[in-house]
């Protein structure tokens, strides 16, 4: 009844793709004007003089002395920063999500309780009242009904469609913040690994002679990382969507399917069925 077709889904579609385009062209500029080593600071590692092995044995010390998160957090960069972010981000749309989308929310037992006592005692301004003072979206749908009620049952059911598509509107709105995430999150991390490899390559073809791997870790673990921080941010982000949009589904049919039994048992709900 309430899950009227909405334009959310191809919304964050599009907008997936557009982030794709984006990244793509991002990575497909000239790098000829970055400047991922310095002349200067190449020049003074070659002339470097070979008598100080107590300088290289100290560096070699700190080296592995660094813990795995420390290098992780270093090679990511602002990449890992923007994703930590988004991460947060994330977190905070879940939890929202599910404190709202959540049976008491929105088809609380007692309200219908309540309601079926007034409709069995025919004190129908009561059921409206009942429904007019309750903030579920069950009771915004019958009162919306029974405020349109004397215009004809048809009016009535027309009223409750209006504001459980709205309301489903809404919902999808606040789930497509999570489809934004599971989308926007790995192509952030695959412009961290073009990049990286970027980087990587620069290192090659500005060195005099062959590059060490130790001189082109840099670009490879930021390439690494922040494809494997996207993911991480993206893969929960889109089974929370999916597990949620099916859960907002199944709670909005029970509320048209509960909301229509419950008007169906008004005189002018028989009448006009009959």
């Amino acid at each position: 009844m309430f899950l009227g077709r909405t334009r959310q889904r191809q919304l964050w579609q599009a907008t997936s793709l557009l982030m794709f385009i984006m990244a793509m062209l991002v990575a497909s500029m000239p790098s000829s004007g970055w400047a991922f080593q310095d002349a200067e600071g190449e020049a003074a590692t070659t002339a470097e003089p070979e008598s100080t092995p107590a300088v290289t044995e100290v560096a070699e010390d700190d080296a592995e002395e660094e813990t795995f998160l420390s290098w992780m957090i270093k090679a990511s960069g602002a990449f890992g920063a923007v994703l930590l972010i988004i991460s947060f981000i994330m977190v905070a749309v879940i939890m929202m999500n599910l404190l709202q989308v959540r049976r008491d929310n929105l088809l609380p037992e007692g309200f219908v309780a309540a309601f079926e006592e007034k409709l069995a005692a025919k004190d129908y301004q009561g059921a409206y009242e009942i429904a007019r003072n309750d903030d579920s979206l069950i009771a915004r749908v019958l009162a919306a009904g029974l405020s349109r009620l004397n215009r004809g049952y048809e009016e009535a059911v027309e009223g409750m469609q209006e504001v459980g598509e709205e309301e489903s509107m809404a919902m999808e709105h606040r789930l497509s913040y999570l489809a934004l995430i599971g989308s926007v999150a790995p192509m952030i991390g695959l412009m961290g690994t073009v990049w990286g490899m970027i980087a990587s390559f620069r290192t090659i073809s500005t060195s005099a002679v062959a590059p060490k791997p130790k001189d082109l870790a840099d670009g490879i673990s930021t390439a690494l990382f922040t494809t494997l921080e996207g993911l991480v941010v993206a893969i929960p982000a889109i089974i929370a969507y999916s597990m949620l949009r099916n859960r907002v589904s199944r709670l909005l049919l029970e509320v048209g399917r509960v909301s229509e039994g419950l008007m169906s048992r008004l005189p002018v709900g028989k009448s006009s069925a009959e």
